[in-house]
């Protein structure tokens, strides 16, 4: 569809006009994100408030499915496990005498170490820093300044965008379980020897990996019933019934954790949705729309659509 201007316009004028046009349609923008950016405040306070610590926290269960390997909860405050009770059948852990299952508690004295997500507490600084941006772009600076609030949501975005993904437990930023396991100070009584208690969060949920291990140096040492020695590098049982399936994706790997070299006999993993989690993780993925939604406008009004975006 074309427009005519009747009578017609000399170019320079008509050129005049379009740019007239195009800065009030921009300073019009201008005028609106300030208004829009009081709402996206709100919006990260609510995040910032579904982050902070708040009795009587969230209690959730950890419990793996069609077995009775691992029956538990643990209650989340804020970025911290406070409190947690998980009792374990497997077969590569042994059970203390006179108990049916062993068992993880974690410790309520005063002095214990807390037991802390650090995923979580990234995402709590990041929307802090996100709530400090729009404060900047409020009251700071010229609010008509194109430039600046372009750079201004360019950073938001980035800022909201690492929340969501460190939330979501992208990437590495769930951390290496052989660096980031629970100390065996936090339960008490201490936890059955080589055991690795890993929590993380993916996709809004708590996410606990369980695994038992044993030295590489103890399960490299052969024994006089050994099956799995032959000169020919396959044991007999392999050459008559087939390679055995690997029970889990770590088998046969060697990590360094505490200090030694271990191997993972087995792994379980369990997780459990957590309602407050999952709204912050709603939150942040609509506010990340809206601001890259700004982005691309001013974008286009700024003169600058073929600026490769970082959305």
């Amino acid at each position: 569809m074309a427009t005519w201007a009747y009578p017609p316009l000399p170019p320079d004028q008509l050129n005049r006009e379009a740019d007239s046009a195009l800065a009030r349609e921009l300073e019009w923008l201008l005028q609106s994100l300030q208004e829009s950016l009081v709402s996206l405040k709100e919006g990260l306070q609510d995040c910032a408030s579904l982050l902070a610590p708040q009795d009587p926290g969230s209690t959730l269960v950890l419990s793996s499915l069609r077995s009775e390997n691992v029956k538990g909860f643990v209650t989340r405050v804020g970025t911290k496990v406070v409190k947690g009770d998980i009792q374990l059948r497997l077969p590569s852990l042994p059970v203390p005498r006179g108990q049916s299952s062993a068992r993880l508690t974690l410790s309520q004295t005063p002095d214990a170490p807390g037991l802390v997500l650090q995923q979580l507490v990234s995402v709590r600084n990041l929307v802090n820093q996100s709530l400090d941006i729009v404060d900047v772009s409020t009251y700071t600076g010229n609010p008509l300044d194109a430039t600046f609030i372009f750079s201004q949501l360019h950073l938001l975005h980035e800022t909201i965008s690492e929340a969501r993904q460190m939330l979501k437990g992208e990437g590495d930023v769930r951390g290496n379980w052989w660096e980031t396991s629970a100390s065996d100070n936090v339960f008490d009584p201490s936890p059955p020897p080589y055991v690795s208690f890993h929590l993380s969060i993916a996709d809004s949920a708590l996410v606990l990996l369980l695994r038992t291990l044993e030295s590489n140096a103890y399960a490299q040492t052969p024994t006089a019933f050994a099956t799995d020695i032959s000169l020919t590098g396959f044991s007999l049982r392999d050459r008559i019934f087939g390679s055995r399936q690997r029970a889990h994706d770590e088998a046969g790997e060697v990590f360094m954790w505490q200090g030694e070299e271990v191997r993972v006999k087995e792994k379980i993993r369990v997780e459990s949705q957590d309602p407050s989690l999952m709204a912050v993780m709603a939150k942040l993925t609509a506010l990340e729309h809206e601001v890259m939604r700004w982005v691309g406008a001013l974008r286009v009004l700024m003169g600058n659509e073929d600026t490769e975006s970082e959305t």
